[in-house]
């Protein structure tokens, strides 16, 4: 089976729906999955899900098809964020998962995210073996009395809230005494879905923006600064406390101020780390395309940061191993263990209305102890570029006081807090060029030289 037109990385198979991404496609990958997922530990249910997306209902029967036609058990939670899918595998003990989502891709794009049995997306030599079925052939099916049944498990979606709630480091009570009042946008996705209830446990007052999962994104689902201007409007105009807008899948959390200002992706990690970190002490782990406001708050707790290759896998593997307390991406992504060793836009919202509470701040207050950064990115089409050589010309002409290779290419010059990271990325048929410094005008410099290296304005 050919693969043109699907992005296939450590962050799933996804493509554009009846171009790339087919049924067959999907129940080829589901029905690899779940074999290799079977055979490593011994356990034939895989948890299933999906987000809000239109193409989500036949593709999760694909998939469906292809895990039973290997003999494994269908769990099936039905639509729901991916923390939850994530979750639920570890509740019941499954051999693995799959989650239907392409994330913050467009409406037309879907994926499938494979998951191992820790509830953790699959490792790249776990990937590399489902892969390696798929192209050599040898998937094994079920014979005829083989193959594998399903049942449906309810109560996912509270499961998860309930275990936000009960963690010792969301203060529920100091919250509920807050009397925030919020507008919550989830861009008609499956985010919705925990978050309502847990602002509602919570006692925060919301005002909703496109709550309904439809799956019809209203606008760009990716929650950057620049999709967002609904939502700062909302919040001025009900002088709300703050604004949150979550991602299709629920993974990814973004903030406005109580003044209608959109704040950095990057500081939705930073003001969690330093609320977890004031209560627990270590290493804080996140990717290398991360802004360094992480590194400034981890020096005012006395912490090592320690940065991984992009990708939430290799976040949480970075996080198990230095037995990290708090840890994400600079997309919004927070990841904490109390919880579950995923990216987890809810647990966001709850420690860091927790955070804002406690020390009885507005976000824009607490937001602003952290020195400004100014990151730029931009992205160049790989059918326009050699990405390859576009980082030995990067790394040639453009040096850099140190430089990291060990996803794509960073280059940094500590001495004036400016760094370059120049990466394919794992989602889309791209380069991403990423730039940070003091200042908007040099991290702009940055980013046009490298442009010019990938021979495009």
């Amino acid at each position: 089976m050919g693969d043109a037109g699907l992005v296939i990385s450590v962050s799933g198979i996804r493509g554009i729906v009846g171009e790339a991404l087919t049924p067959e496609v999907v129940a080829t990958y589901a029905a690899a999955h779940g074999a290799a997922a079977a055979a490593r530990t011994g356990r034939s249910a895989v948890v299933l899900g999906r987000d809000a997306r239109v193409s989500g209902p036949f593709l999760a029967a694909a998939a469906e098809a292809g895990l039973r036609s290997v003999g494994c058990e269908v769990v099936d939670v039905g639509m729901a964020c991916t923390p939850t899918i994530l979750l639920a595998i570890e509740d019941e003990a499954a051999a693995g998962g799959i989650a239907l989502t392409a994330s913050h891709n467009p409406a037309p794009w879907n994926a499938l995210k494979l998951a191992s049995d820790r509830g953790m997306f699959l490792t790249p030599s776990q990937g590399a073996e489902v892969l390696a079925m798929v192209a050599e052939g040898r998937i094994p099916r079920a014979g005829w009395d083989g193959a594998g049944g399903r049942r449906a498990l309810d109560g996912a979606t509270e499961r998860h809230v309930a275990r936000i709630l009960a963690d010792p480091l969301v203060d529920v009570e100091a919250v509920r005494a807050r009397g925030f009042r919020a507008v919550l946008d989830t861009c008609a996705g499956a985010g919705s879905l925990p978050t309502v209830p847990l602002l509602e446990g919570l006692g925060v007052e919301v005002d909703g923006l496109h709550l309904e999962p439809t799956g019809r994104f209203p606008r760009d689902p990716e929650p950057t600064a620049a999709n967002l201007s609904e939502l700062a409007r909302r919040v001025r105009e009900t002088g709300a406390d703050l604004g949150l807008a979550i991602d299709p899948d629920g993974d990814r959390l973004a903030l406005v101020d109580e003044r209608g200002e959109t704040l950095g992706e990057d500081l939705t990690l930073a003001l969690v780390a330093d609320y977890v970190l004031g209560r627990r002490k270590g290493t804080v782990v996140t990717n290398l395309s991360t802004s360094q406001v992480v590194d400034r708050v981890a020096e005012s707790h006395g912490v090592p940061v320690v940065r991984t290759a992009v990708g939430e896998v290799n976040v949480a593997l970075g996080m198990i191993e230095a037995d990290s307390p708090i840890g994400g991406e600079g997309n919004g992504g927070v990841i904490y263990p109390g919880v579950h060793h995923t990216r987890d836009a809810p647990v966001g919202v709850a420690l860091l209305l927790s955070y804002l509470a406690r020390g009885d701040r507005a976000l824009s207050e607490a937001a602003a102890e952290f020195p400004a950064y100014a990151i730029v990115k931009a992205k160049v089409p790989l059918e326009r570029v050699d990405g390859d050589a576009l980082l030995a010309r990067a790394e040639r002409e453009l040096g850099g006081s140190r430089f990291d290779r060990t996803d794509g290419l960073k280059l940094l010059w500590p001495e004036r807090q400016e760094w370059l990271h120049l990466r394919k990325s794992g989602t889309e048929p791209i380069m991403r060029l990423i730039a940070e410094a003091p200042d908007a005008a040099a991290a702009k410099r940055l980013l046009d030289r490298a442009r010019e290296l990938a021979g495009g304005p």
